[in-house]
């Protein structure tokens, strides 16, 4: 404690005894670092609301935040300043804010897994090289020019690393969440990005401890050479000592069981440790929660637990502290005249072409097209956390003043801020969607042209697994080679969390989406089950099932869904419903967003969709085909949804172990719905064709009935399809008739049934109509009894928007699939 009271302001007191007690709270620590925290956290949530219509990350509201709060905004009240961060709080402050950014970097460690790099391409380690070389050869050109002009008198050996590593930095964190956003995170360009900005965020971080050991006060060239040598010291034991006790710990939280608590606290406690020596040893605290983070073990169940754990209230409540103490420091008041504005220009001039120049050459002799080059050029020149940590260290080392902190910072918001409309700008992968030759886009065209089917399965969790696989089986008709094509997505969601990108970076680390494999052959990711059954049915059948993978905003992953049935030239996609069976029997609600995506896909859908009521189709277990067995029941009203569910059925009863029967309802001439208005159609002519498809499709249907009698004979194996029509009288006479065939394992029905009779039916209300009132009788109503599952079809029509015909450019579905190019 200082004894010059004028300059030394005592100690705060942690907490005050109140206002009814003549004290002021906020001349308190802990009350005035709450009230700190909630500015900090209202201000920051509110700018990142603002800046989301303009696609930025979260990363630029906070920077912007700090610097409102800060000497260059509101900091120049002195009043405010004095009231809510007086300089006798910053100590607190900070303190917390580090605390804070030291498990933020340890969480950023575990996004970066050292495997991955090992088996980074040619392509991305050229564009990563590029893209740290010429930027850091800039670097040092601008630092020349700064000590020169306004950082006369700074040590020029740690200035021009310093320099060189600010504008030679990708940030991988920001650069994940930016791809995210546009759509690009798992695309081919997508891959590049981030694995080039692995590499480079490796590379900046050994700089930056290179840096830092050459900037002690006062320090020889031999005490630099010690602080290095120690470092690398210490990556040595964290490797070979500290590495296999974490394994150990992780081989104990096997999946699937809570993590112990005493596991938890044992692993944040080796962070601290290991921030504790790298900061005794000269460095910074951050490297040694940093190099715990990259080696801890990947696979398992115990990194996302403990990152499920710590995230939240880092990255949302500390983090944010960080940028409002780096804001405090950032006075872009001392920017001051031609010249100081005049450098502000050279290093964002500096900054972005080394990096975007860079990357876009070596990609170009890489032979990457040039729109990809540019956007990637503009994505590896995304800074944001790791710049502000290497500014802050330069700044409290005495390597940068005020001013070239403030012209860094300002450089630092610049160029991530042009990242998301420059890329969007020169990247549109939408145009390469081809239109064209994509015809069959419902299972009756594909039936009629007798073009293989393709169907895409959408499931989220593993918990639908069974029975999709039970229904590609069922959909796999007769023996032919190529018959039928089928691409299961898997549906992430991709949140505000870093473990959302810890996530992305896992499913395509090995190029696969959740096919996770080490060199030994053992599987190693939470979604391993998912592989197995894909895999196994793969190899059994002759059917390929193309895993895909669609990470995406819950708002917008429908967007996902039907670009990628797009490309993928789909006839049906086949939706899971939103709810799913307990085990008494009742309906539960897996999650509400599921519904939204359904109603989304079903209106912008480029193909038919499905929604699959799931109550346990064919069992929970994979059996053999040859012991497979379903029976199938078509409910006909007419109409062209129901014609689309009979073309389904009627593909799927070409399965020796499938039995099918069509109930076509026929109107009797008394035929009177009770209190049912039947509306007049306006196109007359339209409905009259409607019926003539409707008529056409039963007669193919007898027909094909006629020829398996026929054949019935000379095989055995063949399907079975018996036809019914059923005259009604009233709607209760329906409902007595779907009763008949309970026993079903499937129902197949059309969304919008057609009719006379239908329109009896469409007079039951539910809070479910994209099931249609067919569906919504079979899993709703309480007057049919029955534990079929049911698909709810509805078919494509050229009159319904489809998601690509929009006016504004969508960018390419951010899915990741398993198919070779």
């Amino acid at each position: 404690m200082g004894t010059n009271g004028t300059t030394c302001p005592g100690p705060m007191k942690a907490t005050s005894n109140g206002v009814f007690q003549g004290e002021n709270p906020l001349d308190h620590a802990l009350p005035l670092l709450i009230l700190q925290i909630c500015i900090v956290l209202l201000l920051t949530r509110l700018l990142a609301f603002l800046l989301r219509p303009l696609r930025q990350p979260r990363v630029i509201a906070e920077i912007v935040g700090g610097i409102l709060l800060g000497p260059s905004a509101l900091g120049k009240s002195s009043k405010f300043i004095n009231t809510f961060f007086p300089p006798k709080s910053l100590t607190v402050l900070d303190t917390l804010a580090n605390l804070g950014l030291i498990f933020f970097l340890f969480l950023v460690g575990l996004e970066l897994d050292p495997k991955s790099l090992k088996r980074t391409g040619k392509k991305a380690l050229s564009i990563a090289l590029a893209g740290i070389t010429l930027p850091f050869i800039f670097g040092i050109g601008t630092s020349f020019a700064l000590r020169s002009s306004i950082a006369d008198g700074v040590s020029k050996a740690p200035f021009l690393v310093f320099m060189g590593v600010a504008l030679s930095i990708t940030a991988f964190p920001v650069l994940a969440r930016i791809l995210a956003e546009i759509k690009l995170l798992t695309t081919d360009i997508g891959k590049i990005a981030l694995s080039a900005a692995a590499v480079n965020d490796v590379a900046a971080w050994i700089l930056l401890a290179l840096a830092v050991a050459l900037s002690g006060e006062g320090s020889s060239p031999l005490t630099s050479l010690w602080v290095f040598l120690s470092g690398c010291g210490f990556v040595l034991f964290c490797i070979f000592v500290v590495q296999p006790g974490i394994k150990l710990i992780a081989k104990r939280c096997p999946e699937g069981e809570p993590i112990n608590e005493l596991y938890v606290c044992c692993t944040l406690g080796i962070v601290l440790a290991a921030s504790f020596v790298t900061d005794l040893i000269g460095i910074h605290a951050l490297f040694g929660a940093f190099v715990i983070g990259v080696i801890f073990p990947k696979e398992g169940n115990f990194a996302n637990a403990l990152v499920e754990k710590v995230e939240d209230l880092v990255s949302g409540l500390f983090l944010p502290l960080y940028f409002v103490s780096s804001g405090l420091k950032t006075d872009v008041a001392t920017i001051q005249g031609a010249q100081s504005w005049g450098l502000l220009v050279l290093v964002i001039f500096n900054a972005c072409f080394g990096k975007i120049v860079g990357t876009v050459l070596v990609s170009l002799y890489c032979k990457v097209p040039l729109d990809q080059s540019l956007a990637l050029g503009f994505l590896m020149n995304t800074k944001g956390l790791v710049e502000l940590i290497v500014l802050n260290i330069g700044k409290d080392r005495g390597v940068l003043n005020d001013q070239v902190f403030a012209i860094m910072v300002l450089m630092a918001i610049f160029t991530t801020f042009m990242t998301t409309p420059l890329v969007l700008a020169v990247y549109k992968p939408g145009k390469s969607l081809t239109k064209g030759d994509y015809k069959n886009r419902t299972v009756e065209e594909t039936n009629r042209s007798n073009k293989p089917l393709c169907l895409m399965f959408c499931f989220q969790s593993i918990m639908n697994i069974p029975t999709i696989v039970n229904l590609i089986e069922a959909s796999r008709g007769i023996n032919r080679k190529e018959n039928l094509s089928v691409y299961a997505m898997h549906l992430m969601e991709l949140s505000e969390r870093s473990s959302a990108i810890l996530m992305a970076h896992k499913v395509r680390r090995n190029g696969l989406p959740f096919w996770n494999k080490d060199k030994t052959g053992n599987n190693s990711s939470s979604s391993d089950m998912v592989v197995v059954a894909f895999e196994a049915f793969r190899r059994l059948s002759r059917v390929s099932v193309r895993p895909m993978t669609a990470i995406s905003p819950m708002a917008t992953i429908h967007e996902d869904i039907c670009q990628s049935a797009e490309r993928k030239k789909t006839a049906m996609v086949i939706l899971p419903f939103h709810k799913h069976v307990r085990l008494d029997r009742t309906w539960e609600t897996t999650r509400n967003d599921y519904r939204w995506i359904n109603k989304k896909v079903m209106e912008e859908s480029p193909c038919s969709v499905a929604i699959l009521v799931d109550r346990g189709l064919g069992g929970t277990t994979r059996v053999a085909s040859s012991d497979f067995s379903l029976a199938i029941t078509v409910l006909f009203f007419g109409g062209n949804d129901d014609r689309e569910a009979l073309a389904f059925a009627v593909r799927m009863a070409e399965h020796p172990g499938i039995t099918l029967t069509v109930v076509r309802f026929i109107p009797s001439e008394e035929f009177k719905p009770e209190n049912v208005k039947v509306e007049i159609m306006e196109d007359q002519v339209g409905a009259g064709e409607t019926r003539l498809i409707d008529i056409e499709a039963i007669t193919e249907l007898k027909a094909k009935i006629k020829e398996q009698e026929s054949s019935r004979s000379n095989s055995d194996s063949e399907s079975q399809i018996v036809y019914e029509e059923k005259i009604v009288k009233c709607y209760e006479e329906v409902i007595e008739v779907i009763n008949e065939y309970s026993r079903s394992n499937l129902f197949l029905v059309g969304k919008s049934p057609e009719g006379l009779v239908a329109s009896g039916v469409n007079l039951v209300r539910s809070d479910t109509p994209e099931l249609g009132p067919i569906g919504n009788l079979l899993t709703a109503s309480e007057s049919i009894s029955t534990v079929a599952s049911v698909l709810v079809v509805q078919q494509y029509t050229a009159s319904r928007p489809v998601v690509g015909s929009k006016n504004v450019t969508i960018e390419e579905s951010l899915v990741e699939d398993s198919e070779s190019p």
